[in-house]
């Protein structure tokens, strides 16, 4: 009997293989084994995914510092737990733009003029939501990289695996509650604008536990780290005003006010 990944001979008691670690599958695929090898990885309590879920929020430091020191096997990747992420996030904007969509409106956020310029904002965030998810993860770990100027603990790289395991922690945690009370009859922008502070929290507690920080030094990394969040953010605004102006629709969104005001 050979290896059906890596080809290698094996014994015929064994089940899995010494060189590559697959499992050896015996069975034919059927509804039934399909849905037991799903509920081992995903709702067992000894499962990967779950214990990597929970030690996220109780000990972040144990799972992301043992994937930076080289410890790959004891919790899920951080590619896989990325990937994930993007899955059920996308999976929530499917079920709340088809189910509930009358919580997605953001008219109440808009003023007047601005409507339509608003509403294509919102269809391009929603279509490339994973491309914008995947680039907050080096501006964040550019901006830690600036925060801890003066501690080498970590390299860029290093604090790129941070972010790609605090950002998916925070859109799979959000996924959940946002989409569990929108079916409660929440607003998504309401509980948007609720949610980005408890990000903030959630990563500021990360690195305290990462870096080892006592509270002042996370009270003054905090403050640093949103100077250099808000002049990348002023930065932005003006590189998106620029272009707006050239394209025209700076010009329209003007036009559109006056419009509103003289009606």
């Amino acid at each position: 009997m050979n290896c059906k990944n890596c080809t290698i001979s094996l014994n015929s008691e064994s089940d899995y293989c010494n060189k590559c670690g697959a499992k050896v599958i015996r069975n034919r695929l059927t509804i039934r084994n399909l849905f037991e090898h799903f509920t081992e990885t995903f709702l067992n309590y000894d499962n990967k995914f779950l214990q990597t879920f929970i030690c996220l929020f109780t000990k972040p430091e144990d799972v992301i510092g043992s994937y930076i020191d080289g410890t790959r096997k004891k919790y899920v990747n951080v590619v896989s737990y990325f990937a994930v992420a993007i899955t059920l996030s996308g999976l929530q904007l499917f079920i709340l733009n088809n189910f509930f969509p009358d919580a997605m409106d953001m008219s109440a956020w808009t003023t007047n003029g601005t409507e339509e310029f608003q509403s294509k904002i919102m269809s391009y965030a929603q279509e490339y939501q994973s491309l914008i998810m995947m680039m907050y993860v080096p501006v964040y770990a550019l901006i830690c990289k600036i925060v801890f100027l003066n501690r080498k603990t970590y390299n860029y790289t290093e604090q790129l695996v941070m972010f790609m395991y605090i950002q998916a922690q925070i859109s799979i945690t959000s996924a959940i509650i946002i989409t569990l009370l929108i079916m409660m009859g929440a607003n998504f922008s309401v509980l948007g604008m609720l949610m980005f502070p408890t990000m903030i929290a959630y990563s500021a507690y990360c690195l305290k536990r990462l870096y080892q920080l006592n509270l002042m030094e996370l009270i003054l990394k905090t403050l640093i780290f949103f100077i250099v969040f808000g002049i990348i953010a002023i930065l932005f605004t003006i590189g998106m005003t620029a272009m707006m102006y050239f394209s025209g629709d700076f010009e329209k969104i003007i036009e559109a006010q006056r419009a509103a005001k003289g009606s």
